[in-house]
């Protein structure tokens, strides 16, 4: 008796397992087939430079850094993270992007740009 529990919980708990993996896989193909968020259909209207961190130019560090900036539907930008580069460069690429202009959308938008920090002298 004590085993036909058993083998009856087990199969209970792999049910479970089943409806999970059905639940998860279901849920993976919703998000690939949704649209993407219109983000990268937003043009940059004007860009102003970043002002280089004395640090980095004493340091000779250079590179992009990438920023996710969300940009409201008349074109500016209400707020700017990094998503990787040099986080010494990371505070003026942010500053200076959150300075730019996009073009007019029908709302918020994610935003990916690149900031490059070329040409240390």
């Amino acid at each position: 008796m004590h085993r036909n529990l058993v083998e009856k919980s087990s199969f209970g708990v792999k049910q479970v397992a089943v409806k999970l993996m059905q639940a998860a896989a279901l849920a993976l193909i919703v998000i690939m087939v949704m649209p993407a968020h219109a983000a990268d259909d937003r043009a940059v209207k004007s860009r102003v430079a970043p002002i280089y961190p004395d640090i980095a130019r004493r340091m000779k560090i250079s590179g992009a850094v990438k920023i996710e900036a969300t940009v409201d539907a008349e074109g500016k930008v209400s707020d700017a993270k990094t998503v990787s580069g040099n986080r010494i460069l990371a505070p003026a690429a942010e500053d200076a992007v959150r300075k730019w202009k996009f073009a007019p959308g029908t709302g918020t938008a994610k935003v990916s740009v690149e900031v490059d920090f070329a040409g240390v002298q």
